[in-house]
Formats: C-alpha cells, structure tokens, sequence
C-alpha cells in the first residue's frame, strides 16, 4: 500500500517526535541520576569522618552503602550523559557539600577565602550543567 506523502510525512514528524521526548526523559532522568549520586557522595564523604579510621561497623556499614549507591546511580547518570561532565558535576557537588557540611556541623575554617573557593566549585557545576544541555 502507497500512503499519501502527507500521510508519511506525519509519520516521520511523529516518530520524530516521540523519539524526541523519549530521549529528553531520559535525560532529565539521568541528571536526576546524577543529583542522587552526588547526595550519596556528600553521605559517605561525610561518613567517613564518624567511622573513626573504618573501625566502628555502623557507621561503616553506612559510609560503604552510601559509596556502592553513589556509584550505581553515577554509573545510570553516565548512560544518557557525557562522562565528563556527570563526573565532574558528581565530584563537584560533593566536595562542595561535604565542605558545606564541614562549615555547619564540624566547625571548620569559615576563612572567606574558603567560602569563595567552595563557591567557584558550586558556579562550575552549574556553568557544567548549563552548557552540557545545549548539546
């Protein structure tokens, strides 16, 4: 059976479509992913400083858990994105959290020259963030 040319036209258009927001699902689910990942980064991070040198079982227990999520949701993010750019946002938004979580809960240095250094890494993220969705 011959279609019409509008007819296959609109098929074409359809698939090209649907194809589309497929693709566009998939990665605003990757950079959900992502944000997930560097969440379980910032906890085992952070874990690492209440396992006391991987000695006390909870907390470890906690801090490995965290790592294998960080890794898997990374590993899903990495699927649908450049791995250059989810790597570097994972690393990004963990040190700048764990550095945050630092300032807040463990009385580290609130040098100004620290607080400016872990704002370039949060501007960083997002000029990563910004440019990676125009490709």
């Amino acid at each position: 059976m011959i279609l019409p040319q509008h007819a296959v036209s609109w098929q074409l258009q359809n698939i090209i479509i649907n194809n589309g927001l497929i693709l566009h699902k998939k990665k605003t689910m990757a950079w959900l992913y992502l944000i997930i990942a560097s969440i379980f980064e910032i906890t085992w991070a952070v874990g690492l400083k209440y396992t006391d040198g991987l000695t006390k079982p909870v907390p470890t227990l906690i801090t490995i858990i965290a790592m294998l999520l960080s890794f898997v949701f990374l590993s899903q993010a990495a699927k649908q994105l450049p791995i250059g750019t989810a790597y570097a946002i994972w690393t990004g938004i963990g040190a700048a959290g764990t550095a945050i979580y630092g300032l807040l809960y463990f009385n580290e240095s609130r040098e100004l020259i620290r607080i400016i250094s872990i704002f370039l890494i949060i501007i960083g993220v997002i000029g990563l963030k910004i440019f990676s969705s125009q490709q």
